[in-house]
């Protein structure tokens, strides 16, 4: 995914140059996007289908939850793998459809219209999924909590703090990034719901240290220069711990249910 994001990143997320110029544009593609979406889906859509070419989700090697939001019934919307009797329809989902579905960020992509759907990025509403993993677990497969064991990454800790227009106004305008609070929200209940339930050791959170300026999604010269280094640095930190709790002894091989 790193090596993808790396070499692809300036072709899905193009950006102006550093040049009189560039900075005209910059302005502008930031005042259009108060009306309209920031980046067109194809160069997201070419280098996916290079990677996984026409396999189908339920061609994958390990078992899969990956969260939507559906827009047009107003519904979350999670494609699964065919590890459970029950799921049959998703196996047959193209793996690319599945990520340009995923990846539909508001603002930066138009939602994904497939198989009659609105499908729209699910970290609207599942920024952290752990929770998901747990309970699909839960349900899915004769286990006992104690049997449980996780380990979440996250994509940097970035706190929202309310301002003083946000305390003092309180408009509309001024609150315009509340998305962010409720994203950063959303994953720390996740993550503290899952060790309650689990009990705290069972859940491993590894997160890069917050910046002081956060990293927007489509901002791919910081993403390579300040968050790769800091994603190396914490698994130079935690790696051995990991290895230790994750990586002792193999998994039994993820079988598909058959279709019946």
């Amino acid at each position: 995914m790193a090596d993808l994001y790396l070499t692809h990143g300036p072709d899905v997320f193009p950006q102006p140059s550093d040049t009189a110029w560039g900075r005209v544009r910059s302005w502008w593609t930031g005042a259009r996007n108060y009306f309209l979406y920031n980046y067109e889906r194809e160069p997201l859509e070419a280098f996916l289908t290079a990677a996984l070419g026409e396999k189908l989700l339920g061609d994958s090697t390990v078992r899969l939850c990956i969260p939507a939001f559906e827009g047009k019934h107003s519904e979350v919307f999670v494609f699964k793998t065919p590890h459970h009797r029950d799921y049959k329809l998703d196996r047959l989902e193209p793996m690319v459809k599945v990520a340009l579905a995923t990846a539909a960020a508001p603002t930066f992509f138009r939602p994904l219209e497939h198989n009659g759907y609105t499908l729209v990025d699910g970290g609207v509403w599942a920024n952290n999924p752990v929770m998901l993993a747990v309970i699909e677990a839960m349900i899915c497969f004769d286990l006992q909590w104690e049997q449980i064991d996780v380990l979440t990454l996250g994509c940097g800790d970035d706190p929202y703090v309310v301002s003083r227009m946000q305390s003092v106004l309180g408009g509309r305008l001024i609150w315009y990034d509340l998305i962010f609070a409720s994203m950063r929200l959303q994953s720390l209940a996740a993550t503290n719901q899952a060790r309650l339930l689990l009990g705290p050791p069972a859940i491993r959170r590894i997160d890069p240290p917050a910046n002081p300026k956060p990293i927007m999604l489509d901002d791919f010269r910081r993403s390579r220069d300040e968050l790769v280094p800091a994603a190396r640095k914490v698994v130079d930190e935690h790696g051995d711990a990991l290895a230790t709790a994750f990586l002792g002894s193999l998994a039994h091989p993820y079988q598909p249910v058959p279709t019946i």
